[in-house]
């Protein structure tokens, strides 16, 4: 009996057909998250040098950021969250979808509970914490369940590949700081392997 695995390249071909054809946000998860499910759960599909931490040729020796596939609305990153890495809550302006690889990662997402009219300010709420496993995905929906915090509480890295419908670097986001209030924008100014 063979085995057939699910190339990374499938998935592009795949994901790009998908979003070429406009779908709506239900179709383009439903069949989306089905094809990213079938990529994470063969993990030799995305080379070996971007499922590890940067090291020195990274931001952060613990973390990293790759850009794996750029297209017309789609680019695919591989993230790897090192022992002990955190993100803050922030958003993505973007639909998303993120595939853990290995291991696992607790995903916080927040409800805003404010009236959004400022742009500095923001009162978030705690809506779910959940530890996402090796397999499963996780969906972002711009401006009704995108803001999270990431955290990697153990003591191995974690691989995910995030989908986006627009590439991050450049895009401009807010990071949102849970006690005060304040909200800070950024934006991803670089990816690790360029």
């Amino acid at each position: 009996m063979t085995t057939t695995t699910y190339a990374f390249d499938e998935f592009v071909h795949d994901m790009t057909v998908l979003v070429d054809g406009q779908p709506d946000q239900e179709r383009l998860f439903d069949l989306g998250s089905s094809y990213l499910e079938r990529l994470v759960n063969n993990p030799d599909a995305v080379p070996e040098e971007f499922r590890v931490p940067a090291g020195s040729r990274g931001r952060s020796a613990n973390h990293g950021s790759y850009i794996l596939h750029r297209g017309e609305g789609l680019a695919i990153t591989s993230v790897v969250w090192g022992p002990g890495d955190h993100i803050s809550a922030h958003d993505h302006k973007t639909w998303g979808m993120i595939g853990v690889m290995n291991n696992g990662i607790t995903e916080t997402r927040f409800n805003r509970k404010d009236d959004g009219v400022r742009d500095d300010f923001a009162v978030l709420e705690v809506d779910r914490k959940t530890l996402v496993k090796p397999g499963e995905v996780s969906l972002l929906i711009p401006d009704v369940d995108e803001i999270h915090q990431m955290d990697n509480t153990s003591d191995r890295p974690t691989v995910e590949i995030h989908v986006y419908g627009k590439d991050l670097k450049g895009l401009d986001r807010c990071m949102y700081n849970i006690e005060t209030g304040a909200v800070k924008n950024f934006s991803t100014t670089r990816w690790d392997n360029c």
